[in-house]
């Protein structure tokens, strides 16, 4: 009996686990080790680079077509309204979880910044002003269209293929090739991805071997009460709240979610990437939850690109637990800037370098935190990184259901509008 994709992607996922531990267990030297990772290094990377091979092309002409057929519906207003209302809603859920968790467990009890000398010695954060930020995340929103499909640029790529995507709408029937062309180029990347997904079992097990045998077992002990603190607050996000708001807007249930998104959370978890993770996820919203793909093709982009729940929860968190650290208290005016500030940092950054890394210094700048204390998280940061990824893409997935459910209810009491 040949087993379902979702089966066979547990199995990589549980045989990466087992591996991991058994590569991190090795001497460092030891021939097998060095071999082992130097395999999973070379078949994770050629994993992820598969996924974004594929990414560009499908979510341009994904939101083109999206943008199209919403339009045509009469809903793109509403969808637009809908999107950016339920992700505000869940990203300001998440951060309070956040700052709420840092106050109730103190994860930087018995610790101090002088434990951490060696990592913050040398350690040179890298500082944008907040004006410098906005300017060019702004500027960023709108480039060469070329230059960022070459690039891989995911916000200013959704930016353009928004503008392309009403333009042909309010040209009519003038370009139809274009539009044909579009919805050609969406279903042969989705065939595409579906063939990728075939080796999804392999990549993810390589991407899980390396991420387990690479961890600093020592530091992890020492800071093994923020991580909890994290790990937990972000689970506790993505097992209670996420699926609590689907079931009472949709009465989707949250087994329901689980098993269907499945290949998405796996892959999350294995690449650290919501990004790379886009067509596993467009394609399982679609398939496995019956969402339209004009919806799925405008909600997970935008999602991906704004809606970063796990993110934000783990850099309100993390302001916390660094001014405990450095013995600072911080104000309730203070800590609404951190809520403000980690709800902008966790939309990301276009075209600056190490954008996360710029958006936590950013954070700990607005409340006079030291920045160089970043350096304290980064070795910590690719253990953290997997579980909010998931956590991220579990947000964009419940996004496109509900809003999928809203506009669905609001065209059924209100045809008349939907069908202008």
């Amino acid at each position: 009996m040949r087993l379902s994709g979702n089966s066979q992607i547990l199995i990589g996922a549980l045989a990466g686990l087992v591996l991991g531990m058994f590569l991190g267990a090795q001497p460092a030297d030891a021939g097998l080790r060095v071999q082992g990772l130097y395999l999973a290094g070379l078949i994770g990377s050629v994993f992820i680079a598969l996924l974004k091979m594929v990414l560009v092309p499908l979510v341009f002409s994904s939101i083109v077509v999206g943008v199209a057929q919403l339009r045509q519906h009469g809903s793109i207003r509403r969808v637009w309204v809908t999107t950016l209302l339920f992700y505000l809603l869940t990203v300001t859920i998440a951060v309070l979880l956040g700052l709420g968790a840092a106050h109730l467990f103190d994860p930087a009890a018995g610790l101090h910044l002088d434990m951490f000398a060696d990592a913050l010695a040398g350690f040179q954060a890298k500082q944008l002003p907040f004006p410098e930020f906005v300017q060019q995340f702004l500027t960023g929103l709108f480039r060469n269209p070329f230059s960022a499909l070459a690039n891989g640029d995911i916000v200013a790529l959704v930016v353009f293929a928004l503008i392309l995507g009403i333009a042909l709408v309010q040209a009519g029937e003038r370009y139809p090739v274009i539009s044909r062309g579009m919805e050609e180029m969406q279903d042969l990347s989705l065939r595409i991805v579906g063939a990728i997904m075939r080796l999804a079992p392999w990549g993810i097990a390589a991407l899980l071997a390396k991420l387990i045998a690479t961890q600093d077992m020592a530091l992890l002990e020492t800071m093994a009460r923020f991580i909890a603190v994290v790990l937990g607050t972000t689970l506790f996000h993505g097992v209670v709240v996420l699926p609590g708001l689907l079931w009472l807007i949709t009465k989707v249930s949250p087994l329901t979610l689980w098993r269907g998104g499945r290949e998405s959370f796996i892959t999350a978890l294995a690449t650290s990437s919501s990004s790379a993770t886009m067509p596993i996820t467009m394609r399982v919203t679609q398939q496995n939850f019956g969402v339209r793909p004009a919806t799925v093709g405008f909600v997970v982009p935008v999602g991906t690109t704004m809606n970063m729940d796990g993110t934000a929860l783990y850099e309100a968190a993390a302001a916390l637990f660094i001014a405990s650290l450095a013995g600072i208290e911080l104000s309730l005016g203070q800590q609404v800037v951190v809520c403000v500030m980690s709800m902008l940092a966790a939309v990301g950054a276009p075209g600056i370098p190490s954008a996360g890394m710029v958006t936590m210094v950013m954070v700990l700048q607005s409340v006079g935190l030291p920045a160089e204390a970043i350096a304290i998280l980064l070795p910590i940061d690719r253990i953290l990184d997997s579980l909010r990824t998931v956590v991220n893409v579990e947000g964009d997935i419940v996004g496109s259901i509900v809003v999928d459910h809203l506009t669905l209810r609001a065209e059924a009491q209100d045809p008349a509008r939907a069908a202008g």
